[in-house]
């Protein structure tokens, strides 16, 4: 794990969910706090750290499959520290914009990444749809179809700032042939347990809202939904050869819809 000697203009004391993820997958960035908050989850669902493995292989799935399409530019929002199986480690010759407002991620994605043509790291915030499109239009060319992917991402976007109408902004960037790879944590999937989890998220750096079904199925509303449509992330096209072995814990609803012309 990281030292917990904290950088400048980083705060330890409290817990980031950025980091708490990073827990969940066994990386080594994150602080103290942040495995109290993570520990105090696991205690609550110990199948976390299951559920956040099987999101991660959903993403490379999905990646591997709209690169076999053609696909040769990815936009990741809220993409997280670069721990094992990020995008551009998983599809080759394709452009890559990573963009997280997390100054810990920001600062350990671009030392790891370094100088790698095809491989941009940028500072921005998922609710500013218009902000993100034009900085990552400096890199990605948006004459032409562009994959868009939020994993893991909007059940920390509360109600007040509409997830739904952030996602139908970004769609209305998106040229014609554009992807959305979309997951959400759904109250569906882990009944009795998604209160319990959202109070001890109440403490980090963003909320927790789990959702249900109707709720993603208008996040992806003006995508046409590749099969199998919405399901949980271990029934999106799972492979044999490159998913690990069935893991207990699958708590997020996923899908890959294209924006017709």
């Amino acid at each position: 794990m990281m030292s917990d000697r904290v950088p400048p203009g980083v705060s330890a004391a409290v817990p980031n969910v950025a980091r708490m993820y990073d827990y969940y997958l066994g990386g080594k960035d994150n602080f103290a706090s942040d495995r109290e908050a993570a520990e105090k989850v696991l205690s609550i669902i110990p199948e976390i750290r299951g559920d956040a493995r099987n999101s991660r292989a959903f993403l490379q799935r999905a990646v591997r499959h709209l690169r076999q399409e053609g696909v040769d530019q990815y936009l990741d929002i809220g993409s997280g520290l670069p721990t094992a199986g990020h995008v551009h480690e998983v599809i080759e010759g394709a452009k890559v914009v990573y963009v997280d407002n997390d100054s810990v991620v920001l600062t350990h994605s671009r030392a790891l990444l370094g100088h790698s043509p095809d491989v941009t790291v940028q500072e921005g915030d998922l609710r500013r749809p218009e902000a993100v499109v034009e900085r990552a239009a400096q890199v990605l060319d948006f004459s032409r179809p562009v994959a868009l992917l939020v994993v893991s991402l909007l059940h920390f976007v509360t109600d007040e700032e509409d997830p739904v109408g952030i996602v139908h902004r970004y769609r209305d960037l998106l040229p014609a042939g554009s992807h959305l790879v979309l997951t959400h944590v759904a109250p569906d999937t882990m009944p009795s347990k998604a209160d319990d989890v959202s109070a001890v998220y109440r403490n980090a750096t963003s909320p927790f809202t789990a959702r249900r079904r109707s709720v993603f199925e208008a996040l992806m509303e003006g995508f046409d939904l590749l099969e199998p449509g919405i399901v949980n992330t271990r029934e999106w096209r799972p492979d044999r050869d490159t998913d690990p072995s069935p893991i207990q814990g699958d708590y997020h609803l996923c899908a890959v819809g294209r924006k017709p012309a």
